[in-house]
């Protein structure tokens, strides 16, 4: 779960990145950010437990983004190449740049990027052809040609699951094929006056001021933080967001697991079965699964207690073919 922070220069990606991060590690460009889980409080309460552990997101700064009106730069098209998502910063508050001009620029930086990498396999396969049929798979040649059709166009692979999720063509890892979130980092005096563009298939747009984030994560005491908070008439932190969004566009959900020792919160592909989720806690517990017993979220929180849960049927015993939902609480039996 990587997510790789960039834009073009001066468009306050550093910024936000220290935003996120906190004071304490603005010498950093890479950071493990805790995906914000309401559901672990109330799970706590009950369980009283040693130790509270969150999912994480791992962000990283990318430097060299290029001029405010230039193309980004080829070692930020490289450092990116290897993130599940990636999260554009526009400048929306200095005046000296068109934020839809730069969020076109990147777009049209991507499609060049894979085109680049696409036709170079192309060729390749081409000379493979000539040499042996058996030298290249007609598959992935027709993939291939799909999303150079698309690319010619102008249009990201992401706006195409067919492609941006075949198998064959992930170990390429096209930058136009990733999950994006734009972050339009405006003016705080002007937040909530924008129009974004509307979210479209693995895209998604989110005003923010990043100045005034890292300002706020300078704050320590939570009690300041929601004074500052109030007096900008500001009701949460955009930082939550923007994990949340980022999160959702990485294609996760989360399940839980409780017990004295640890409460904890799990990252899983959305329609996973049980024995996937069962591997994300330990690969032992996917070879040797038997049952997960699940409690569903919405039935916690009615009842509050696992016991009244049993008692009403509710605590089920589910097999591999199930489908893990979001909130699921489970303890996995298995035989190693």
């Amino acid at each position: 779960m990587k997510t790789a922070i960039f834009g073009l220069a001066g468009s306050g990606k550093t910024e936000l990145f220290q935003a996120l991060t906190g004071p304490r590690t603005t010498l950093n460009e890479r950071a493990m950010i805790k995906v914000p889980e309401p559901k672990l409080e109330p799970l706590t309460r009950y369980f009283h437990p040693k130790k509270i552990s969150h999912t994480e997101i791992e962000y990283l700064d990318i430097r060299g983004g290029g001029g405010k009106s230039s193309s980004l730069s080829q070692r930020a098209l490289n450092e990116i190449r290897p993130y599940d998502c990636l999260l554009a910063v526009l400048d929306n508050f200095s005046g000296l740049a068109d934020p839809e001009d730069q969020r076109k620029t990147i777009e049209t930086d991507l499609v060049i990027a894979d085109l680049a990498v696409l036709e170079k396999r192309l060729e390749k396969i081409e000379q493979d052809k000539k040499k042996a049929k058996h030298l290249h798979d007609p598959q992935e040649e027709q993939l291939l040609l799909q999303a150079q059709s698309r690319l010619e166009q102008e249009s990201p692979l992401r706006r195409d699951s067919d492609l941006s999720l075949a198998p064959e063509l992930k170990g390429f890892c096209f930058l136009s094929a990733k999950p994006i979130l734009y972050v339009w980092n405006c003016d705080e005096q002007k937040l909530g006056t924008g129009v974004l563009p509307a979210a479209q298939s693995s895209e998604a747009h989110l005003e923010i001021s990043a100045s005034l984030e890292k300002e706020l994560a300078e704050l320590d005491d939570p009690g300041e933080q929601l004074a500052f908070l109030q007096d900008l008439g500001l009701q949460e932190s955009a930082l939550n967001r923007i994990i949340s969004k980022t999160y959702a566009l990485l294609g996760l959900i989360t399940f839980l697991t409780g017990g004295e020792k640890e409460v904890r919160s799990w990252p899983l592909r959305r329609g996973a079965k049980a024995p996937e989720a069962a591997g994300v806690i330990h690969s032992d517990l996917q070879k040797g699964f038997i049952r997960a017993e699940v409690l569903a979220w919405s039935d916690f929180e009615n009842l509050r207690d696992f016991k009244k849960a049993k008692e009403k049927g509710l605590l089920r015993l589910e097999g591999r073919e199930y489908t893990v939902k979001d909130g699921d609480i489970i303890t996995f039996r298995f035989n190693v």
